[in-house]
């Protein structure tokens, strides 16, 4: 498996034995240091009243005994902020290790349609028809200390222009069971025409190679004038001809190849000349790479190509067929959201507290119906549509928070600070338009503290338990 596929880099996954001991043993060492903290600094205000209330003044008395009393309220408070923070933290945790697992899937998911399509590519050279002809050139040699130039000859390679191309391609899509990789079954069959143009050359080679990137190749044949041509030595696919001036002749060249889910005809640099290809790829999603085909039908499960070239034409990239597959789109869009969940569960909670009181019970019920719901969205979304998940959680959400209200205005108060803590920041991170959804989230939290706060609107101020 490829590194890229472990996770998202530095961040703490709560699967991993070591780093859930070292989270441990931290947050025992920093309770200790909090409690004598605390502790400590709670002495030391209760001694220096005490020794003031004796000695100083009355003045000085009463400001450190409100300063003791600020103190106390603030004791009273901690539970709820230490409840606050063990959830944050705890929290965090839960959703960078979530985060790292659904990163971690995705990634397996981009890895298995890779690998669909994986492998070599399967390519078909178009032949080239050579001939020798000889060059005289100038040659330099020393004798005596003088150099001495004289004329030699030399045998020099040409090509001639391949004067038609009719190839018909049929493609067959099957999966390797072992891998899951897709294989091209290709039937390919063409026919070339050759006319010899030069008025003094007689003796040619048909060259023609086998496809690059084969895993089987069976019935391979070369035909002249519907007579086969045998290659002499392994490996060498030039057959010799002979064909007198202004005469043509015709090659047919077929076989039978697996390989990778990608097809190509390179035509090496050559004009193609009233060139013709058909494929005919039997399976869905076949598209072409290269040129535009020229002609193309549709069929249910099939799909033709046809690319046609009357006269010459240069062909800069290779034409062909290769399998479209469905793109991976929406990517990372969970991980960002798991990330930035506490952050959103500390605002929601700040909504809550200035809109309505709640005690300890409220507070862990609240936070384990928010944890609760991005747990359901992450699994869910790897079946159905992360939006359409958390439409269909929302409601829920907004059913149960729905009972934070002592009465109906208290309710409604726990309802609009859901909608605007977390319903929208969440289905904000869902959607491409994000920040706009974010500033909506922020106007109406902002604008219902002002007008819970400063028009006395929606006041729900009820006794605590």
């Amino acid at each position: 498996m490829y590194s890229s596929f472990q996770g998202i880099p530095n961040l703490p996954d709560l699967t991993h034995p070591n780093e859930l001991i070292n989270f441990g043993s931290n947050i025992v060492q920093f309770s200790w240091k909090l409690a004598l903290l605390v502790l400590a600094f709670g002495l030391v205000m209760a001694m220096i009243t005490w020794s003031n209330s004796r000695q100083a003044e009355p003045s000085v008395a009463a400001i450190l005994q409100g300063e003791l009393e600020r103190y106390v309220l603030v004791i009273q408070k901690l539970p709820h902020l230490g409840l606050i923070l063990v959830i944050l933290v705890g929290g965090f945790f839960l959703c960078s290790t979530l985060a790292n697992r659904y990163h971690h899937w995705e990634q397996q998911k981009v890895a298995q349609v890779v690998t669909t399509v994986s492998g070599e590519r399967l390519e078909q050279a178009a032949p080239q028809v050579r001939y020798q002809l000889e060059e005289t050139y100038t040659r330099y040699r020393w004798v005596d200390n003088q150099q001495i130039e004289e004329e030699a000859t030399r045998k020099v390679d040409r090509f001639l222009a391949i004067a038609g191309s009719q190839i018909q391609l049929r493609i067959d899509q099957a999966t390797d069971p072992a891998t899951r990789q897709w294989l091209y079954s290709v039937d390919f069959e063409a026919e070339y025409q050759v006319i010899n143009r030069l008025s003094d050359i007689q003796q040619f080679f048909f060259e023609v190679r086998p496809p690059f990137g084969y895993k089987i190749l069976q019935n391979f044949q070369v035909e002249k004038e519907e007579k086969p041509l045998v290659s002499v030595n392994p490996g060498d696919y030039g057959f010799p001809f002979r064909l007198a001036p202004g005469e043509t002749t015709r090659f047919r060249v077929t076989y039978q190849a697996q390989g990778a889910p990608r097809w190509v005809y390179e035509p090496m640099g050559q004009l193609l000349s009233n060139f013709r290809l058909t494929v005919n790829a039997n399976f869905p999603n076949a598209d072409f790479s290269g040129a535009l085909p020229t002609v193309t039908q549709e069929g249910e499960r099939q799909r033709e190509l046809t690319w046609i070239f009357e006269g010459n034409v240069s062909v800069r990239n290779p034409l062909g067929v290769f399998t479209a597959t469905d793109p991976v789109t929406n990517t990372g869009i969970l991980p960002r959201l798991l990330l930035l969940a506490p952050a959103i569960f500390l605002w929601w909670i700040l909504l809550l507290n200035l809109s309505l009181p709640l005690s300890l019970r409220d507070i862990a019920i609240a936070a384990s119906i928010f944890f609760a719901c991005l747990l359901t969205l992450t699994y869910s979304s790897r079946l159905i549509d992360a939006k359409l998940a958390f439409a269909l959680i929302c409601p829920i959400l907004i059913v149960l928070v729905w009972g934070l209200g002592k009465h109906r205005q208290a309710s409604l108060a726990a309802i609009i600070c859901t909608i605007a803590g977390v319903a929208l920041p969440i289905f904000g991170l869902l959607i491409p338009y994000s920040g706009l959804t974010l500033s909506l989230a922020g106007l109406l939290s902002g604008s219902w503290l002002a007008v819970q706060s400063w028009y006395k609107l929606g006041n729900c101020e009820v006794s605590q338990n």
